[in-house]
């Protein structure tokens, strides 16, 4: 009898196993990120002379996070406090700490365990230096893109930080009593 080589279980996505009542769970997510992100930068981009590009970008922030695939009670939790801290950074750079707020948002979204939470230290210092380098607005397209790639590769490190679940071994399938 020869041995089977070893395949590890795909890492599967806790959302990718919800039971959704529309639509497909990878349209949802790209929509539902496409809407968040560039409602946020419409938010971002809106001014005294472009308040129309305020209110789009606030109902398709919104949006967004009500499409995401995930249980209904985080999406409801995170989309007020996160369309505020969209809106907070109207002022300039220097309210770029606000954003840790739709980073835990997205957190919590996603069905990351407790020990992703820490990496949010990551975004809050990032946003900390780049808000007391640069002060002024006409700075703020180049911080917020910098301070974007600080939250996705956080979200990543919190996407590798997911719980795997229980791993049988030889000595998991004896009764707790036989092991020794």
């Amino acid at each position: 009898m020869s041995a089977l080589p070893y395949r590890p279980e795909p890492r599967r996505e806790p959302t990718a196993l919800l039971p959704l009542r529309w639509g497909g769970y990878r349209e949802r997510y790209l929509g539902g990120l496409g809407l968040i992100v560039g409602g946020g930068v419409a938010i971002a981009g809106s001014d005294t002379f472009a308040l129309w590009l305020l209110w789009i970008g606030t109902i398709a922030h919104i949006a967004g996070w009500c499409i995401m695939p995930s249980a209904g009670w985080r999406r409801l939790v995170v989309v007020v406090p996160s369309t505020i801290c969209m809106w907070l950074l109207l002022p300039g750079p220097r309210y770029l700490v606000v954003l840790v707020i739709p980073y835990l948002g997205w957190l919590l979204v996603r069905h990351r365990p407790a020990l992703a939470y820490p990496t949010a230290i990551f975004v809050l210092g990032g946003a900390i230096l780049l808000g007391q380098a640069f002060s002024e607005y006409r700075d703020m397209l180049e911080v917020l893109v910098v301070e974007f790639a600080i939250m996705v590769a956080s979200a990543w490190l919190a996407w590798a930080m997911r719980a795997r679940g229980p791993r049988l071994t030889a000595d998991s399938r004896r009764p707790p009593a036989a092991r020794t």
